[in-house]
Order: structure tokens, then C-alpha cells, then sequence
């Protein structure tokens, strides 16, 4: 019998296996409740499990967060980039607008005096302030352009050349202290000399001077320029009359002026190019002559 066993021993061995194996597959396709081991194995391991299964979940929940943040800041600076694109578009069609509407009436203030050839120009230097008496311009003599003449903005008169450059000139406004220009009443024709006025100045009035004690002057009047002078051309608007008062003498008066043209919002103005100037000549008579 043992030497039965000890030369089958290897069948033996691999058919105790298979029984083993046969017997679990059929315990395990009809057994309802588990093993004892089992049970251990699954209270030891289940917890486990579900802890490593939640942490993963919480991790890739994180991960999935923070990656959202990132999309969402890329997002946000994409917008906001585009925010200040379209700002900066909208800042420059304004910018456009305003010039288009400074041009056209500036175009306007041409067609008010067709008899003259202007040049326009832009102001590219002025002085500190809201209100001032002097400022220059991007057109100069090789532009054609020369001292005293007469320079226009919408509204009317701003003053007159009184230096220039190659690329630049110098313009000296209605409410610079040292200027003067021969005016008169539209309505009425009287005149007097308009000038400028430090105490008005940082109000951008100028006060008109030499009014005859009885000239119809009264507030409302527009005031242009005369043809005395000789700077300036005849006719040009220059403002309204807002008060009118007796000099301390007695003997003339003095009105206060508001110019049309608004000295604190000039960008481009309008030089006629043409000088008023006159030159006097003696001449000889005709038989001295002889």
C-alpha cells in the first residue's frame, strides 16, 4: 500500500487539489453568508477602502478645483484685457469725434469768410492754466505764415501772429495784456480799443476802452473788428458786450467783453494768410514831379 501511495504520491497530490478548489467554487456559488475570516478580512478592509476612495475622490475634487481657478483667472484676464481694448477704442473714436467736430467748425468759421485763404493748425504748446494769452502752433514759416496775421477759432477772433519759426509760431491772444485791436458795435457802429486786462484775464474777458461818453453801447452788443488798425481785417466777430461802465474821468467809458472764441478748450484754430497791414506813402505832385 505504501509503495502504492509512494509511486502515485504526485496524482495524488495534484487531484487533493483539485477537489480543493471544486469544493470552494461550490461553497462559494451556494454559501449566503460569509466566512468568519471573511467577515474580519471585510471589517478591517471595507473601512480602508473607503477612506483611500474618499481621499482620492477629495484630492481629485481639489485638483479639479484649483485647475477651474486657473480657467477662470486666464478667463478674467482675457476679459479684462478686452475691457481696456475696447476703452481704449472708445477713448479714440471720442478723441475722432472731438477733432471731426472742431474741424467742422473751424470749416464753418471758413465759410463765414470766404474771401480769405486760411491755413489751420494745431496748438501744440500753451500756457499753465485754464485761461491763456499766449500758445504755439504747429504751422510756421514755411507754411506761409508771418507776424500779425490774424488768427480765428470757432466763434470768432483769438489774436494774431507774433513770431514765427521754420515748423512753429507764436500766437498772442485777445486777453494777453499788451494786445489791442480796433473795435466797434456791430449794431451801432461805435468804436473803441479792445484790450486785454489782467484782472479779467483768469475770467477771459477784455474790457473795451476809448468809448465816447455818449455812444450807444449797451450790454448785448456784438463787437467786431473796425477797419482802423490795420492788423486785423474788418468785420471779424470778436465777442458780446456784458456791462458798460463811466471811466473815473467822466469823459469816455469802458465795456466789459466776452469773446466768442473759448480760450480755455482751443485745440485748432484758423490763420488768414494775408497781411492788413498798410503802408503810407507820400507821394509827390504830379508837376513837382516833372
Amino acid at each position: 500500500m505504501n509503495q502504492f501511495f509512494a509511486k502515485r504520491k504526485r496524482f495524488v497530490f495534484i487531484a487533493a487539489i483539485v477537489l480543493c478548489i471544486a469544493m470552494m467554487a461550490f461553497s462559494a456559488a451556494f454559501r449566503i453568508n460569509p466566512t468568519f475570516a471573511e467577515s474580519v478580512l471585510a471589517f478591517v478592509i471595507i473601512p480602508a477602502q473607503k477612506f483611500f476612495t474618499d481621499a482620492g475622490g477629495w484630492i481629485e475634487g481639489r485638483i479639479a478645483f484649483v485647475t477651474s481657478l486657473n480657467d477662470l483667472d486666464r478667463e478674467n484676464n482675457r476679459l479684462r484685457n478686452q475691457i481696456y481694448a475696447l476703452e481704449a477704442e472708445n477713448m479714440r473714436l471720442r478723441n475722432v469725434e472731438e477733432e471731426n467736430a472742431e474741424l467742422r467748425e473751424l470749416l464753418n468759421v471758413s465759410r463765414m469768410y470766404p474771401e480769405y485763404d486760411v491755413t489751420g493748425a494745431v496748438i501744440i504748446a500753451k500756457n499753465p492754466g485754464n485761461w491763456y494769452a499766449n500758445f504755439l502752433i504747429d504751422k510756421g514759416a514755411r507754411d506761409g505764415l508771418l507776424p500779425n496775421m490774424a488768427v480765428l477759432a470757432p466763434g470768432g477772433l483769438v489774436g494774431r501772429v507774433i513770431e514765427t519759426g521754420r515748423n512753429y509760431a507764436k500766437v498772442k491772444t485777445l486777453i494777453d495784456d499788451t494786445n489791442a485791436v480796433s473795435a466797434r458795435s456791430s449794431r451801432t457802429g461805435e468804436t473803441g480799443i479792445l484790450k486785454g486786462d489782467m484782472r479779467l484775464m483768469s475770467e477771459g474777458l477784455c474790457r473795451m476802452e476809448l468809448i465816447g461818453i455818449d455812444a450807444d453801447i449797451v450790454a448785448g452788443d456784438e463787437i467786431v473788428t473796425s477797419n482802423l488798425g490795420g492788423i486785423y481785417p474788418p468785420g471779424i466777430a470778436i465777442g458780446v458786450v456784458t456791462e458798460v461802465n463811466a471811466e473815473a474821468g467822466g469823459l469816455t467809458k469802458y465795456a466789459i467783453v466776452k469773446p466768442h472764441a473759448e480760450f480755455q478748450n482751443l485745440d485748432t484754430v484758423l490763420i488768414i494768410n494775408r497781411l492788413f497791414e498798410r503802408e503810407l506813402i507820400d507821394e509827390e505832385p504830379e508837376d513837382e514831379a516833372e
